[in-house]
């Protein structure tokens, strides 16, 4: 009895983290697809349309006399219909009758059948990449060709960005929580609530104190000032995350690295590090995603200028400043996704080995 309801138990959980991953992943595998249709069948139809599916297709037309008031019944191939009917499309036998163009008289016969969108292309990651062409006219009349900014000097700026905002906070955090965990000092007790305290404060309450200290100091726009600002936003949730981790560390490791007359920068570096590969790799993805994605933070330290503009920041513009240009986000936003989930394979691997480095014998 208890074993069928641990089968039925196990099955409703299988049940509802597939349903859960169907949810993210359909929505993936259509920005994907929708990435390299062209923007006219973006606009005309969804991106399900590219694999085989019914559709009805023109067979053959008919043309009506243009003496025909279609007001009246409209008789067609010995039956007759309305003019309404045939607006929305009416059966008839094993085929539709529907206008093709109601001003020349002409209807169109539909049958069913199999099709599928081969057109795919790659001009959208070449155009978000290196930046599309646009013909301008000018005033005289003549025209001139003009290159848009690409994607790939936004690419570099946030990994310049993402990458020292990652390990900065992570490594300053993981000395924080040691600190916290196992040495006694004055006051210890009285800092690490003010830590937890920071964390129910509001990224913007301190967005403009601090942009003042910056513009006196001449860190505005620079990246040294941009690292600093995640730096310090991120250390709170980073360090009550390592303390939880560290604190649970056996106290029996360090009686015996003390009794062999290790400091405590060795005991963190030889021991503390490797132990908690688990949760560096863990936060470091949370804080990485969280720079990479940020618009906020980078649109007031380091300003929207084409040259220090992030990711967020461009896919942001595709928009604003071209509107026609919706087919581009597709391409746009599976670029961005690429980094992060390559972040999160490359660390899900180094997760399990600290698992099995971090075991301890007894």
């Amino acid at each position: 009895m208890a074993g069928k309801k641990k089968r039925k138990g196990n099955w409703i959980v299988n049940l509802v983290l597939g349903v859960i991953c169907i949810m993210w992943l359909l929505p993936t595998l259509g920005l994907l697809v929708s990435s390299f249709r062209p923007a006219a069948d973006i606009m005309q139809s969804g991106w399900w349309n590219v694999f085989p599916h019914q559709e009805w297709k023109t067979a053959d037309t008919i043309k009506l006399s243009k003496d025909i008031d279609l007001r009246e019944p409209i008789e067609v191939n010995g039956k007759t219909f309305s003019d309404d009917q045939l607006k929305s499309g009416v059966m008839a036998e094993d085929s539709r009758l529907i206008w093709q163009n109601r001003r020349a008289r002409e209807i169109s016969v539909q049958e069913q059948g199999w099709v599928g969108s081969s057109e795919l292309t790659l001009d959208n990651y070449k155009n978000v990449i290196s930046g599309k062409e646009y013909t301008i006219k000018n005033a005289d009349g003549s025209e001139t060709k003009d290159k848009g900014t690409g994607l790939s000097q936004a690419f570099w700026n946030t990994l310049t960005i993402a990458i020292p905002a990652t390990v900065i906070p992570v490594l300053i955090a993981s000395f924080a929580a040691y600190a916290f965990a196992w040495l006694r000092f004055p006051g210890r007790k009285t800092l690490f609530v003010l830590i937890i305290a920071m964390l129910v404060i509001p990224l913007q309450v301190a967005l403009i104190p601090v942009l003042k200290d910056y513009t006196a100091l001449g860190l505005n726009g620079t990246y040294l000032g941009i690292w600093l600002a995640h730096t310090a936003f991120g250390l709170p949730l980073v360090t009550y995350f390592m303390y939880n981790f560290i604190s649970q560390l056996p106290k029996d490791l360090f009686e015996s690295a003390f009794m062999d007359g290790a400091n405590h920068f060795t005991i963190f570096s030889k021991l503390i590090l490797p132990l908690s590969v688990p949760a560096l790799a863990s936060i470091g993805i949370f804080q990485f995603l969280w720079v990479w994605n940020d618009y906020l933070v980078s649109l007031i330290f380091i300003g929207n200028q084409p040259s220090v503009q992030v990711m967020s920041m461009k896919i942001a513009d595709l928009v604003g400043s071209r509107g026609n240009d919706w087919h581009l986000l597709t391409s746009a936003a599976f670029i961005s996704m690429l980094m992060p989930l390559s972040i999160f394979f490359l660390l899900q691997k180094y997760f399990v080995r600290g698992l099995m480095g971090g075991s301890v014998k007894g």
